[in-house]
């Protein structure tokens, strides 16, 4: 599963990518080695597995979502040298 989420213009984080098994493992190989975040949550899997892909996440899955990103926010501005607090909105 994969997500993704432009502040500027996004009214919600969208599916952009589904898979099972072998392909489920190449999305996360190939999202390592550029650089991008993963994190296992079996739970908001079984959520949003039945979101077609290009769809926005159901509201059931905002809570989960908004830390996952928050998360990631706070790793990229400590990463880059910046106040890890910048643009996570609470």
């Amino acid at each position: 599963m994969a997500l993704e989420y432009a502040r500027e213009s996004d009214p919600a984080p969208r599916v952009t990518a589904k898979g099972e098994g072998l392909l489920a493992q190449k999305m996360v190989e190939v999202a390592r080695l550029h650089g991008v975040e993963v994190r296992e949550d079996r739970d908001l899997m079984r959520l949003l597995e039945t979101v077609d892909v290009d769809s926005p996440i159901p509201i059931e899955a905002f809570q989960a979502v908004a830390e996952i990103l928050t998360y990631i926010y706070r790793k990229q501005g400590a990463l880059a040298g910046k106040d890890p607090s910048a643009g996570v909105r609470r």
